[in-house]
């Protein structure tokens, strides 16, 4: 992976900005900082105003682990081209399962229910077994794990100190990225994800640009970002770089 701040990656940048490129982005721990629960989780004011500029020059999405309707309240009013929820697989006019899901969050909540600090978010079209708030969080991951596998049709997938499941064969990140690219005629692509649930839009065929907030060994992302807070950087020189290019 290339760290894509440096002075070695800026070209990467500039061809970007001269291409019809689509502005991707996941939102918690991309857009927003990792906080202590979900509900907290907000954008900075300065990389609020900085997307919102970068909407008017790019077609600009968000591809959430979100449910979509929360994820749009959490953009506060920043209007971006579209917002997919549910890791990929919620666009506007998508049609939940809500008995399945129910089943397993009934099956989940009723297993876990005696281990601390374990929670399960209801997304409609996924779930959500939160344990970042367990003082044991690897025996917390293990219990979850061993009662995700007693539900049939399941997707279980990790991510930050949360174990999520969707149902199989549900679009995820990299078939919604895909999708976008091809509505918006987009001929580049810049994602930016910072967790396991990215990985297949970080896969994804064709002219992209894969970025991952934090540096690891083993991702499919070609470009990090050290830090959350770099996505700042990143935004604006995103928007300079494309106004400097904008005819007098």
């Amino acid at each position: 992976m290339k760290y894509l701040l440096s002075k070695h990656c800026l070209s990467i940048v500039t061809a970007l900005a001269k291409e019809r490129t689509l502005c991707a982005f996941d939102y918690d721990g991309t857009l927003s900082p990792i906080v202590e629960h979900p509900d907290l989780a907000v954008m900075r004011v300065r990389t609020r105003n900085l997307l919102g500029r970068l909407t008017a020059l790019y077609p600009c999405i968000i591809v959430s682990g979100r449910a979509r309707e929360d994820a749009i309240e959490k953009l506060n009013g920043v209007d971006v081209a579209r917002v997919i929820g549910n890791h990929g697989a919620e666009t506007e006019g998508a049609i939940e399962s809500p008995g399945q899901i129910d089943q397993w969050k009934t099956a989940l909540e009723l297993e876990l229910d005696p281990v601390p600090g374990v929670w399960v978010e209801d997304k409609g079209m996924s779930l959500a077994v939160h344990y970042r708030q367990s003082a044991q969080k690897s025996d917390a991951r293990q219990r979850i794990l061993a009662a995700t596998q007693k539900l049939k049709t399941a997707h279980v997938f990790g991510g930050k100190e949360v174990v999520n499941l969707a149902v199989s064969g549900a679009p995820n990140k990299g078939d919604a990225l895909a999708a976008e690219r091809d509505r918006l005629g987009c001929n580049w692509v810049l994602y930016v994800g910072d967790d396991a649930n990215d990985e297949d839009a970080f896969g994804v065929s064709g002219n992209l640009v894969s970025v991952r907030v934090g540096w690891k060994l083993r991702s499919r992302a070609r470009y990090y970002l050290k830090t959350q807070a770099e996505i700042d950087e990143l935004l604006e020189l995103l928007v300079r770089v494309r106004e400097q290019l904008a005819p007098a």
